[in-house]
């Protein structure tokens, strides 16, 4: 009995030790799994863990042993960590890649993986292919997952190709090697591989906080609990745990957040807490504008990976019809988990409060060490003094893979350098400001940009460009791609002065696979320049 209940620390065992509990929890699925195309979209956790186990015989058949490396390139689903998990139960290390917009940065992050084996979703696949980008490594087995797609390079497998073999062996690897590689951001550039171990993660409180009993932020049973986050991020990991742990009635997965098949999931499955990237949320008001009901018996929403603005929490909250619903948000990074945490209600969020008390960018450190120090000095900064957040966990990644001395340039001894600007607001608080590469001197653009999205009602995105020698350039989304001068004027009024404005349509703002908007190729687009205030030396 002991051996059941014990709480596993390792992803390979994560779903069968789960199954193993009896949990009454069952999986809807937006879209059937890649790696199990003809399975439907219902899964119990029992069938979960099957899929795992039926993952790990054909990931073993394409010749992946342990100590190999498995990259993982698909189209955004949930199954990205049920592919992690059947690797994990090899001693095999999954590299875990979003379908990011740049052929040639996948093809980089290829490289310095090396994989055994490649996994790669077709519609990944069909793009690196018309962009003539060969994926021939020499001794690298590539199967193919996904709709059938004509002209798949010589040589791809599938699925069915490589199924059938003995059943292979179990071997985990240690508490602190390598388990799990998933990516930042890349909202500079070529994304950096991150690399963690059990200890760093499910071994780690932060991974761990949402399996706690915590009043009105824990999953009851009767529960229906839905998530469109990018899949392939360590945010995954985490909420799969909590989540399986605690064992609510649903999990209802959307790996598409466009907003028919996001009105049709819920519609479906009315969620009670509903998890979303900050501005996947922002999207999603215009939902929150035209069909309020979906989101009426949400209780807890959730949003992490970047800073959210107070409108987009305020519409939300609003929708709900229940008698307190929580925001919760956290903001943090694939290296060490959380940053900054903090929960708004809506009497917290509501019109006219000061942007410097704002609930959604002022929070408390989740079960971290968080300090404020000059940039150039190192030295501490005290209240209400910008400076970088420097951050002590024991849920700090290993390394980068390919990247060491990247990695070691960020390493301070016991403190990690995030990149981001902040403050301490008092009581343990810390304000968040800017990343320092993105930064405009005297301002926020988070609180500028939060202003603005007030304002301008018909907005779906604003950002607020930093450009040396010129004045900032807002660069708006508007959901008809129009803006009426007055209208600018208006929202203008009290604010920094600014430059004319610049209309992006939604579906050509540059973005990352969590959705945030990759500021310096916007800055390449609309000016030719990649110049900015901040030094980017610790991005």
């Amino acid at each position: 009995m002991a051996a059941r209940s014990q709480r596993p620390v390792n992803v390979g065992r994560l779903f069968h030790w789960a199954a193993e509990r009896g949990r009454p929890t069952v999986m809807h699925l937006d879209r059937p799994f890649d790696i199990a195309p003809d399975s439907g979209t219902r899964f119990d956790v029992p069938a979960l863990a099957a899929t795992v186990e039926d993952a790990a015989g054909w990931l073993h058949g394409a010749g992946l042993r342990h100590g190999d490396r498995l990259a993982i390139v698909k189209e955004n689903h949930y199954d990205f960590i049920l592919l992690a998990a059947a690797a994990a139960r090899l001693g095999a290390l999954p590299v875990m890649i979003a379908p990011i917009r740049s052929e040639a940065h996948i093809r980089a992050l290829l490289t310095r993986i090396s994989p055994k084996v490649l996994v790669m979703g077709t519609t990944v696949l069909a793009r690196m292919t018309a962009a003539q980008i060969a994926l021939d490594d020499p001794g690298m087995t590539l199967v193919a997952v996904g709709e059938d797609r004509p002209g798949l390079p010589g040589g791809t497998l599938r699925i069915d190709d490589v199924r059938g073999g003995a059943r292979p062996p179990v071997r985990f690897r240690g508490r602190h090697e390598p388990m799990l590689v998933t990516h930042t951001s890349g909202t500079t550039g070529v994304p950096k591989l991150v690399v963690h171990s059990p200890a760093t993660t499910l071994a780690a409180v932060p991974f761990r906080i949402e399996s706690y009993r915590l009043p009105l932020m824990t999953s009851r049973p009767e529960d229906v609990v839905a998530s469109g986050i990018s899949f392939a991020h360590n945010r995954n990991l985490s909420w799969t745990n909590g989540t399986l742990f605690r064992g609510p009635r649903k999990m209802v997965i959307l790996s598409d957040p466009g907003l028919e098949n996001v009105a049709r999931m819920l519609a479906a499955h009315p969620p009670t807490s509903l998890e979303a990237c900050p501005n996947v949320f922002q999207y999603w008001e215009e939902l929150a504008d035209t069909r309020p009901e979906l989101f009426a018996g949400v209780r807890r929403f959730i949003s992490t990976f970047d800073a959210v603005h107070p409108r987009t929490v305020r519409k939300f909250l609003g929708a709900s019809r229940v008698r307190l619903p929580l925001w919760a948000w956290g903001v943090g990074q694939s290296e060490i988990a959380g940053i900054a945490a903090g929960v708004a209600t809506r009497s917290m969020v509501r019109p006219g409060k000061p942007r410097a008390h704002d609930a959604t960018n002022v929070g408390f450190p989740p079960l971290v060490r968080v300090k404020v120090v000059d940039p150039e000095t190192g030295r501490k900064r005290p209240r209400g003094k910008p400076g970088l957040l420097m951050v002590r966990t024991k849920s700090r990644c290993l390394t980068y893979l390919g990247e060491d001395d990247r990695h070691r340039a960020k390493d301070q001894g016991r403190w990690w350098n995030t990149g981001d600007l902040g403050e301490y607001a008092g009581y343990g608080r810390i304000r968040l400001i800017d990343r320092e590469v993105d930064m405009i001197p005297g301002m926020s653009s988070i609180e500028l940009e939060s202003t603005l999205l007030d304002r301008l009602d018909r907005a779906s995105e604003v950002i607020v460009l930093g450009v040396p020698g010129q004045l900032p350039i807002p660069v708006l989304c508007m959901r008809d791609d129009a803006l009426d001068p007055q209208e600018w004027d208006r929202a203008c009024r009290g604010l920094p002065e600014m430059d004319k404005p610049r209309l992006v349509p939604w579906d050509e703002m540059p973005r990352t696979a969590t959705w945030k908007v990759r500021r310096g190729e916007l800055r390449e687009q609309l000016l030719g320049s990649s110049d900015t205030y901040g030094t980017g030396q610790w991005t």
